[in-house]
């Protein structure tokens, strides 16, 4: 497995450089007080303030960020160290209080000990865990009794279709979960338009919805809902996806899910 992190690591510290200066993720923007947060998560976590926060796969922190603009007393969690780096800085730019921690979630142990009220991850996260119930037990275990799991994620149904498909759906990928990951070369990537990437390998792993609600439930967690949606974040999903009036990114009729959340409690 150090092989396949060690390869995707080198394509996230790659991205990195190209994110934090195409405009895409509107930095500029988040360092005169906005924020990279959905209205989804917002609704599904109305009330942060003072709660103790945990984000596993935070990237560069923009979202670990801008909880913390809300209240949040929150840790931020990522294996690529330039991007921690980078959001460290952005911490210090803007004068927000965050920890940040680099390593592997799988190895997140040795790094942490406390307990949050809130576990939070979203956005692209799941494809590149290899095993999925420890990525569960992990999430569970620094959840407080009592305290709330909260993932949006990409419909894992939405990328079995060719992703460079120009007018309809086209089944290319297999749905279901292999324990060795699908190994993709791509030379550009999402937020990254018009940059040729030097490091195009990736390798991910695919986890059915009914898998990632299992592991959740076998780790001790409580399902409070599931939500699957017609839409998505990312306009780049599709070639031929159109954004709506609330900035979402559609297929035309809505054929298929492209997005889901779960809410889920510790009770004990």
């Amino acid at each position: 497995m150090e092989h396949y992190y060690e390869v995707n690591k080198k394509r996230w510290r790659e991205l990195l450089s190209i994110h934090t200066v195409s405009g895409e993720y509107d930095i500029e923007g988040f360092l005169k007080g906005g924020s990279s947060l959905h209205n989804l998560e917002l609704e599904a976590l109305p009330n942060v303030k003072k709660k103790s926060m945990l984000h596993l796969q935070c990237y560069f922190g923009l979202d670990t960020l801008s909880w913390a603009r809300r209240g949040a007393r929150i840790t931020g969690v990522d294996f690529n160290e330039k991007a921690i780096e980078y959001a460290q800085m952005l911490a210090e730019k803007t004068g927000l209080q965050a920890k940040f921690i680099n390593c592997n979630i799988y190895d997140i142990e040795k790094h942490l000990q406390k307990q949050f009220d809130i576990v939070y991850t979203s956005y692209g996260v799941l494809c590149w865990l290899h095993d999925i119930q420890d990525w569960a037990r992990i999430a569970a275990r620094y959840l407080k009794p009592g305290g709330t799991f909260f993932i949006a994620e990409f419909h894992p149904f939405s990328w079995i279709y060719d992703e460079n498909s120009q007018k309809e759906l086209k089944i290319k990928y297999n749905y279901w979960h292999k324990d060795e990951p699908d190994h993709g070369i791509s030379e550009t990537s999402y937020a990254a338009s018009g940059y040729k990437l030097q490091n195009k390998e990736t390798y991910e792993w695919n986890h059915p919805l009914g898998t990632v609600v299992t592991a959740l439930v076998e780790a001790g967690l409580t399902i409070q809902w599931i939500h699957e949606y017609p839409f998505s974040v990312d306009g780049d999903q599709f070639k031929f996806m159109k954004k709506d009036e609330n900035g979402y990114w559609r297929l035309p009729g809505d054929p298929i899910p492209l997005m889901y959340s779960i809410k889920a409690k510790k009770i004990i």
